[in-house]
């Protein structure tokens, strides 16, 4: 009787959509490997195909896409490339979506509103995803959306080490912008051992993007202070909050943030007299014309590349974050 055996073989593949190769390329080049050439193209009716120049039967894919401006051009790509993987025979394909796309739809404020976060979920396993890798969600509960693993990256780590380098925790305020980050701010104070403060602001539901500042709850007066954030989309809020801080008598105010989304007028707005210096990393690409003197980009390929190196080999993600993740 004749058997027929096959040495189990794993094979890394990385593939990119067109939203930010630069990041792609720095994930394959910390990695040691190349990217696999895929053919995308949109055609003059706005379709969107996909093809990949090299076989990827049996490979533990992962797919590179930033969900930038034009988000739902791009969504629609990785959703394109990832059902282009499972027609092929791909093994195992894992998302990596650095910036969730609609993160910030993640339940329902009124009635008759969508939970597009869920959605997005649904479309990426429908599309033939099994896993999903994602840095510093909106919300936390977006995790239980998908019917699948999802390692949740924090781009903590590479921020706190700006920070640490440069900062003096005896005259450092870190500040949570809102009651939804507290918790993280609070991880944030304790690494840097610095005190908390936070900052209680009323949304207006119905108007989207506007908010008004109240009271500050902590010690902000001749310190420095550090607001962290999950995003940066049109810069307001921030730029509010670094004024009532300003005005409560903080001698400097720094904003970090994971996610620099950056919509019009964002990098006018946050050149504000109020920012003293904004660090953001580069989930997002960012051309030069959103670029100034006072924004620092910090790469977050690093971060990527080991958590992929992580799932590839079975490790542990969670390892990465001291048990934090």
């Amino acid at each position: 009787m004749t058997h027929i055996s096959a040495t189990p073989k794993k094979n890394l593949v990385l593939v990119s959509g067109r939203a930010h190769p630069a990041l792609a390329e720095a994930v394959a080049e910390e990695l040691g490997t190349e990217l696999v050439p895929a053919d995308a193209k949109t055609f003059a009716n706005g379709e969107i195909y996909a093809r990949y120049g090299d076989s990827v039967r049996g490979s533990d894919v992962f797919v590179i896409q930033a969900h930038s401006d034009p988000i739902n051009e791009w969504v629609m790509e990785q959703l394109i490339m990832v059902d282009a993987l499972k027609r092929a025979s791909a093994k195992r394909i894992t998302v990596v979506a650095p910036f969730y796309p609609y993160a910030r739809q993640d339940k329902k404020g009124r009635g008759r509103e969508p939970i597009s976060a869920r959605l997005m979920a649904d479309l990426f396993k429908a599309a033939g995803a099994d896993r999903i890798m994602s840095v510093d969600l909106h919300a936390a509960q977006i995790q239980g959306f998908f019917d699948g693993p999802v390692d949740h990256l924090f781009a903590m780590p590479v921020l706190l080490k700006h920070f640490q380098e440069k900062l003096d925790p005896e005259t450092l305020t870190v500040v949570s912008p809102d009651m939804g980050r507290v918790r993280v701010a609070d991880i944030w104070s304790d690494k840097l051992g610095a005190p908390l403060a936070i900052i209680h602001k009323r949304r207006d539901p119905a108007v989207h993007n506007d908010v008004s500042v109240h009271e500050i709850v902590g010690e902000v007066e001749g310190r420095v202070c550090l607001l962290v954030d999950d995003m940066i989309d049109t810069g307001r809020t921030i730029v509010k909050a670094a004024e009532a801080l300003k005005n409560s008598g903080a001698t400097g105010v720094i904003v970090a943030a994971t996610h620099a989304v950056f919509s019009d007028p964002a990098s006018t707005v946050l050149q504000s007299d109020f920012i003293d210096e904004v660090v953001v990393t580069d989930t997002l690409p960012l051309p030069a014309a959103k670029h100034w003197d006072r924004l620092t980009v910090l790469p977050i390929a690093p971060l990527l590349a080991r958590a992929i190196r992580e799932v590839f080999e079975d490790g542990s993600v969670t390892s990465m974050f001291d048990g934090a993740a």
